[in-house]
């Protein structure tokens, strides 16, 4: 992954950064975390180690979400929501002509491809959601795993420190990710946002009951209708933050409705068990891919 894959394109006013590399089918990748997020600065480098691999069969498109990485923040207070971020991505993939195509999404990530591919089908062909805690049933235990990190927050040591603490092991924690991570979070439109989420208080008072809400629907849709494209799940077996039963039980309620859906563990491996295992991720969704491809 190199700078020079990067792109910007005008999303309804939102000037939107993507990586893009490679031919062949479309293969969308979304990264996790949020904005104004007070440990670390996830945007579509945290794919840096898989983009290059995977773009040797497909025409990747690694997107910096609403808000994060390189990408404008919303507009409005009101839209520093996931609802906002689902429409985003919606727009994004429509103002770039794709669809249907291929999804992945981590962890926050995982819970959007998610909900693109139950509300909007029509833009999907195959969906993989990996170590998404937001996407599952059961308590998000974040707080409490990453809950001390060294001060100052969001420098080069504590956001390692942030990286080493979701991870089985740390060899994955690149120099050139955590240069990515340290520019994105010295940004004036990453202060603002933490400014917004966390002295002015719309994480607490906005983002999570919002978000409790829209999970809310999500699983309710999910048990009575049920996912209409291939999904697969891949899960780190030793991730400290989105635990392996909730990995089964979001497969369960998925399984529920769909019987060809696919749960895939990957040993030794964190909660980025794609950049912990970078050769091994990118086969399981590459055979996942192709076995979608058929008509």
């Amino acid at each position: 992954m190199q700078k020079s894959d990067r792109k910007l394109i005008n999303t309804n006013g939102v000037n939107t950064n993507y990586y893009k590399k490679g031919m062949g089918p479309p293969l969308i990748l979304f990264h996790g975390g949020a904005f104004g997020h007070p440990t670390a600065a996830d945007c579509a480098w945290d794919w840096s180690t898989n983009f290059d691999g995977l773009s040797e069969r497909y025409q990747v498109f690694a997107i910096d979400k609403l808000g994060q990485g390189y990408t404008d923040n919303p507009k409005k207070n009101a839209d520093y929501c996931m609802e906002a971020v689902v429409r985003h991505a919606v727009n994004t993939l429509r103002a770039l002509n794709l669809g249907p195509v291929n999804l992945v999404g981590h962890s926050r990530g995982g819970y959007l491809v998610c909900r693109l591919t139950l509300e909007y089908p029509e833009l999907v062909k195959s969906c993989t959601i990996v170590d998404s805690n937001t996407s599952s049933p059961g308590v998000e235990l974040n707080d409490v795993v990453l809950g001390n990190p060294p001060e100052p927050r969001l420098s080069r040591e504590s956001q390692r420190w942030i990286f080493e603490h979701y991870s089985y092991s740390s060899h994955h924690i690149t120099d050139d990710w955590l240069d990515i991570v340290c520019e994105v979070a010295e940004l004036p439109k990453y202060k603002e946002a933490w400014q917004k989420m966390e002295v002015e208080g719309l994480r607490l008072k906005q983002f999570r009951p919002g978000l409790a809400a829209d999970k809310s629907r999500m699983f309710a849709k999910l048990r009575d209708f049920g996912l209409e494209r291939p999904t697969q799940i891949i899960w780190g077996k030793n991730d400290p933050t989105a635990s392996l039963d909730q990995g089964w039980a979001l497969w369960g309620l998925i399984a529920s409705q769909l019987a060809t859906a696919q749960f895939h563990i990957i040993n030794r491996a964190g909660h980025f068990c794609y950049r912990e295992h970078p050769k091994a991720f990118n086969e399981l969704v590459h055979g996942f891919v192709e076995s979608c491809q058929s008509p």
